[in-house]
């Protein structure tokens, strides 16, 4: 039995390392970027093209510089020749036949970027989402435009924004005829992305706007799914393979305590051989055909045989390599493990009280001890170990004390 647990415990140590690795390969494979400059989507580009205030008679300016893909760049000025000015750079999706193209972000939840502008500056990132309910296809004054602030400068700024927590603009509520709670969005359905002034940017001074290092962050959690199942499966298949080892090695291990306690503990054999010394002949004797008695102790041996109490174990080392309490201990035990393989009427209890055992507790501890499982498995394991069982001497009366 000792092998399997060793077994065990080192298939349990691959198993923990195993499991582990799995853990950091789905915690790692959770993780999603994107990338949007520079763009790789195939047949979809990420074009970038001002808006400002000139709709509304305003003079702001914005001026894109699309020498670097990898990298949004502008010029702006915002002036306040309207009441509401603004300047702004979008970077929007578009197909191959020049067709807006709205994108499905809703897997991200973060966006990064490296902000670097002169002079230092408090800027505006919002991203552009058609509602369904609202929203008119190449309007986007009714696209709902949630927005937050960043800070730049001139050696750059690394900006983390959270696109669950961005607001919807007063503003646009107001044009939309909106409640002021009305905060909702989603990001199944983003138009584009924009960096501009706000009103507390500087008015008329030209500012020069470097965007780059623009990557999407989420998590996948469907990974978890998969890494769950994937423990679980692991679990399953150590548990099955360790019942069915252990399984065999019990039954082995039974088996071989079978035949081992045949010539060994059968307690006819030892009380019937001829020993030329009368009186450990008598003590071995006294034992072998008292020991059921529930009061047996060494002190009773003891008085009965007359022989010292020192002497008793003594006996009993050099004959059998046993003190008396180990020696009566393996009679009782021995006796147990052949009732039990033969009389299957019988229950634990009954076996317990009629090999010596007052307290089927202890007797239940002392044979797991024995034997390496519980009486109950024992006798189940020993119908399958016809052989050894068949080798058991039965009681006879010739083993009765005269």
């Amino acid at each position: 039995m000792q092998e399997i647990y060793k077994k065990a415990l080192l298939s349990l140590i691959v198993l923990v390392a195993a499991n582990a690795l799995m853990v950091s390969f789905f915690t790692y494979q959770s993780y999603r970027s994107l990338s949007l400059l520079p763009w790789a989507g195939g047949g979809v580009r990420l074009e970038a093209a001002g808006w400002t205030d000139s709709g509304m008679g305003g003079t702001s300016i914005v001026r894109i510089h699309d020498d670097q893909p990898d990298k949004l760049r502008f010029d702006m000025k915002l002036t306040k020749a309207v009441a509401f000015p603004f300047a702004t750079a979008d970077l929007m999706l578009i197909d191959a036949k020049g067709q807006q193209v709205l994108a499905d972000w809703s897997r991200y939840t973060s966006i990064t970027f490296l902000a670097k502008c002169t002079p230092s500056n408090s800027m505006v990132f919002s991203l552009t989402t058609f509602d369904e309910k609202i929203s008119k296809k190449a309007d986007f004054q009714t696209y709902r435009v949630p927005a937050t602030y960043f800070s730049c400068n001139k050696k750059g700024v690394p900006v983390s924004l959270d696109l669950t927590r961005l607001a919807l603009p007063d503003w646009w509520l107001n044009k939309m005829k909106l409640d002021m709670s009305s905060q909702g969005y989603t990001l199944d359905k983003v138009a584009k992305l924009s960096f501009g002034a706000n009103l507390n940017s500087p008015p008329d001074v030209d500012s020069q706007v470097e965007i780059s290092e623009l990557v999407l962050h989420g998590r996948d959690y469907h990974s978890f799914a998969w890494l769950a199942v994937a423990l679980l499966a692991s679990w399953a298949v150590f548990a099955v393979w360790f019942f069915r080892a252990h399984s065999r090695a019990l039954v082995a291990s039974v088996a071989t305590s079978l035949r081992k306690d045949v010539p060994l503990a059968a307690y006819r054999q030892l009380t019937l051989e001829p020993y030329k010394d009368k009186e450990k002949a008598g003590l071995l004797k006294y034992i072998g055909t008292n020991y059921t008695d529930t009061n047996l102790v060494l002190e009773s041996v003891v008085t009965a045989t007359g022989v010292n109490r020192t002497k008793v174990n003594d006996l009993l080392k050099s004959e059998l390599g046993m003190t008396f309490t180990g020696y009566l201990n393996k009679l009782r035990l021995t006796e147990a493990a052949r009732l039990l393989s033969e009389n299957s009427g019988a229950t634990i209890l009954e076996i317990a009280y009629s090999v010596g055992y007052a307290n089927v507790s202890y007797f239940n501890k002392l044979f797991k001890e024995e034997y390496g499982c519980t009486p109950k498995v024992f006798r189940s394991i020993s119908a399958q170990q016809p052989a050894p069982v068949e080798d058991f001497p039965a009681k006879s009366a010739a083993d009765s004390p005269p």
